[in-house]
């Protein structure tokens, strides 16, 4: 008698196995890397942003208002005071690497102000908050 070839369920099991140690030690070494890089690319936004509100202070003498946020750097503010030599700063508002918008607060308490990211869980107030002045 011929017999046929293949895999036992034994050698199938042991190969699942296998494949979800394996999985086990890899995803989590992947995903912490994506959580690093959306850090690192909100830190890199919000520098950026700290750059453009720095040029709005140069041209107009002063930074956009609470009240006027960060708009202010796409369309010219209504809301007084009005820059006097306002211009386009940005084409959009872009939003942190969860997709919320930044927190922007002027004049804040020991800054000219405040610009910040909720962090990863989008919450404000909480410990995983990136803020502009942060290293």
């Amino acid at each position: 008698m011929k017999r046929e070839k293949g895999f036992t369920l034994l050698e199938l099991l042991v190969v699942i196995v296998i494949l979800s140690l394996i999985a086990a030690l890899v995803i989590p070494k992947i995903t912490g890397r994506v959580d690093e890089a959306k850090i690192d690319t909100t830190k890199i936004q919000l520098k950026e942003l700290k750059r453009t509100l720095e040029m709005y202070k140069l041209d107009n003498g002063m930074y956009p208002t609470t009240e006027q946020g960060l708009k202010a750097l796409v369309e010219k503010p209504k809301i007084p005071p009005e820059p006097r030599k306002w211009k386009q700063y940005l084409d959009s508002l872009p939003k942190d690497a969860w997709g919320n918008d930044f927190i922007y607060i002027s004049p804040a308490e020991k800054h000219p102000f405040e610009l910040k990211s909720k962090g990863p869980d989008g919450e404000l107030g909480t410990e995983d908050d990136i803020s502009v002045w942060e290293d």
